[in-house]
């Protein structure tokens, strides 16, 4: 009768037959040779550069066909509703202006503010009589009309809001009315306008919308507040004045490619 081998001689003799066929494994299967690290670190480089022309290239391609389009679309040759491309912009509708107690209170408290605003600022004494240029006078008018509105007893009126939530002065519309009772709001924008220059053909009107510092963030009216002046510098008289609703405005998109001197002229 055979005797079986001592446990540990089996283990040893596993060990003898399962050590060279690891090794053989590893060998096969384990890591390479260890690579050349300089030229490794160039064929990288080479490898980036590869990558980093091919994506400038597929921008630059985007670009032509983004020029290519806009080219396509005659756009200094056409004109949008100002009541579409403000919706479009903001999400919120521009409404009409029409016959309903709230459109009537608000378009008599404006003609009325905007009445005072031109006397009190025309009248001698007044600090517009130091002013140079009458683009410096349309503060001391949205300054005036905010206070004369927001002195109504059923009005509220206010600087705008942008889409953080902040109040703006810059840009477009300059003062935010609320007509309390039924929560109607409205954006009116006083413009300073030279008698001769009524039916000029010059533009006058801006609006350039950029996302945070959207100040349409309502359902409104959207009023134009045309002043009449003189042009009389340093001694202006104001002649008069015309409410637009801009629902029923066109506006026209200037297209141009554009830079400044720092982008023109960079330092060396």
């Amino acid at each position: 009768m055979s005797r079986k081998p001592h446990p540990a001689v089996r283990l040893v003799g596993g060990l003898v037959i399962l050590i060279p066929i690891g090794l053989i494994v590893w060998k096969l299967t384990g890591p390479g040779k260890q690579p050349d690290y300089p030229r490794w670190e160039k064929e990288q480089k080479r490898m980036e550069a590869a990558v980093k022309k091919f994506e400038t290239r597929q921008a630059e391609d985007a670009d032509i066909q983004l020029v290519r389009k806009l080219l396509a679309e005659d756009l200094d040759d056409r004109d949008f509703s100002f009541a579409t491309v403000a919706g479009a912009c903001s999400g919120r509708n521009v409404i009409p202006l029409d016959g309903r107690e709230s459109h009537r209170r608000v378009v008599a408290a404006v003609n009325a503010a905007l009445d005072r605003a031109m006397a009190d600022l025309g009248a001698e004494g007044s600090p517009v009589r130091s002013l140079r240029r009458i683009n410096e006078v349309s503060r001391y008018f949205e300054d005036a009309l905010h206070r004369s509105l927001d002195a109504e007893p059923d009005l509220a009126c206010d600087i705008p809001h942008n889409k953080r939530g902040e109040a703006q002065r810059s840009g477009y519309p300059d003062l935010r009315i609320v007509h309390q009772p039924t929560g109607d709001v409205f954006y009116l924008d006083p413009k300073l306008v030279q008698d001769d220059s009524w039916k000029s053909t010059l533009r006058s009107f801006y609006f350039a919308p950029k996302d945070e510092t959207l100040k349409i963030t309502d359902d409104a009216v959207h009023l134009l507040a045309g002043i009449g002046h003189d042009g009389n510098d340093g001694a202006w008289k104001f002649t008069g004045h015309k409410l637009v609703d801009l629902s029923k405005l066109r506006v026209r998109l200037k297209a141009e490619f554009q830079a400044s001197n720092a982008d023109v002229y960079p330092a060396d």
